[in-house]
């Protein structure tokens, strides 16, 4: 098999080095990818454009595609690509819909029975205030685009959501993305991740994932993009994954199903595991990040082949040849950021103590590249806000935590920043 990986971030990484590892695969290639990338397979530096994409496919005879982030999904090149004969990993332009638009995806969950907090959609200033006024905080306010995880602000004081709503809805905070927003009921409870896979007719649920999405310990400071999460949850018992898979994945394949989306990929579910049950804050149509980074190694076998199954309608008879299983140990992923992270960060800072990992086996500390590019001289530097991704894979979470956190230490760049309880929250 012949696999193209779309993305250059974290995520991407950890789907190149499991692709890279799986049996099936003969060759890898990335756009544009990173330095982590280059040691997986072949990264292509060009612009990942529908018509760029299609022509490498064909100079270089690749039939499968699997799509990292969530936009060019959102744009359609699943559409583009399967009608020109390329399968691709990841739904179309119509299933992307669900982590698109915020209110297209919340009215899709009351469709369908599934359960998640009371919301209201607005595009007027003026009306949002007005609501707000009529309902007690804290406010959760969304905007409803993509807006690369960051979309989301928790106002506890009614000045702080009036100014979040003024600046989303202005276009000032989030450019068009916020130009319509969500205003949803706060929950409380313990967010998790609800992944499965999907070929539009079976899934197959994936490990449960926690995400730390704030940027300092103890869930403090502004939201990110993730800075750590792991893998399994020891507060998730059998009857609460059976209640998941019920009540969420399986009744939004059932949705996708009744509103005929041939939906092919992975279906996310963001969740507040509450008193009254499981809820569903949010779906991203892709793996997460970094949650990918701390399932996809508790996977062993050909993932490949199982994502191939899935782009090709197969997943039923692959998961019965039990050619993927599930590892029973534990898996922690922390974050390394960029000083000043989620705001403004430098850029071009010197990256230490690590080596490569696309030849690195699960037992070993995986250091996932997620900002960076080599310099002049060949040298890793930095140049996003999440620079790595540090996962460790051990009999339980403690050990893994501990592993992962040892080597974490050793790799160094001015001002590198991390959260410290990674693993610890578990409620």
């Amino acid at each position: 098999m012949r696999v193209l990986v779309i993305g250059s971030g974290g995520r991407e990484h950890a789907l190149a080095w499991a692709l890279h590892r799986s049996p099936s695969v003969e060759q890898v290639w990335v756009v544009p990818g990173n330095p982590g990338t280059a040691a997986c397979g072949s990264n292509v530096p060009i612009d990942p454009n529908f018509e760029a994409v299609y022509r490498l496919c064909r100079d270089e005879s690749i039939g499968f595609v699997v799509v990292g982030p969530e936009n060019p999904l959102a744009a359609g090149i699943a559409d583009f690509l399967t009608s020109r004969g390329v399968l691709v990993f990841g739904p179309t332009r119509a299933g992307a819909r669900l982590e698109a638009s915020k209110s297209t995806a919340k009215d899709f969950m009351a469709r369908h029975g599934i359960p998640h907090p009371r919301y209201k959609v607005f595009e007027r200033r003026e009306d949002a205030v007005e609501y707000l006024s009529s309902v007690p905080g804290p406010w959760v306010i969304k905007a409803d685009g993509l807006a690369y995880g960051k979309g989301v602000t928790i106002a506890a004081e009614m000045d702080e959501a009036v100014d979040a709503v003024g600046q989303m809805l202005s276009g000032s905070l989030h450019g068009d993305a916020g130009r319509r927003i969500v205003i949803e009921e706060f929950l409380e409870g313990i967010e998790a991740t609800a992944m499965a896979l999907c070929d539009g007719k079976t899934i197959f649920p994936l490990p449960m994932a926690k995400d730390h999405k704030r940027v300092y310990d103890g869930d403090e400071g502004p939201m990110t993009g993730g800075m750590g999460a792991y893998s399994p949850l020891p507060f998730v018992d059998r009857k609460l994954e059976e209640a998941v898979y019920r009540d969420v994945l399986h009744k939004t394949f059932l949705g996708l199903k009744r509103e005929g989306i041939d939906y092919r990929g992975v279906i996310y579910a963001g969740l507040m595991l509450t008193e009254d049950g499981p809820k569903v804050l949010e779906y991203n149509v892709r793996f997460g990040d970094p949650e990918a980074q701390c399932v996809l190694p508790r996977l062993t076998g050909d993932f490949a082949g199982l994502l191939l199954a899935c782009a090709d309608g197969r997943l039923e008879e692959f998961i019965s040849s039990k050619a993927v299983v599930v590892r029973d140990e534990a898996a922690v992923t922390i974050v390394l950021a960029s000083p000043g992270y989620p705001g403004a960060y430098p850029k071009g800072l010197p990256v230490q103590g690590f080596k490569g990992t696309c030849d690195a086996e699960p037992e070993d500390v995986l250091v996932f590249h997620a900002g960076t590019r080599l310099d002049e001289t060949g040298s890793p530097v930095t140049s996003g806000g999440r620079v790595l991704a540090v996962t460790a894979l051990m009999p339980t979470l403690d050990e893994a935590r501990s592993k992962a956190y040892a080597a974490l230490e050793r790799i160094t760049f001015p001002g590198a920043h991390y959260r410290k309880d990674i693993g610890a929250i578990r409620m």
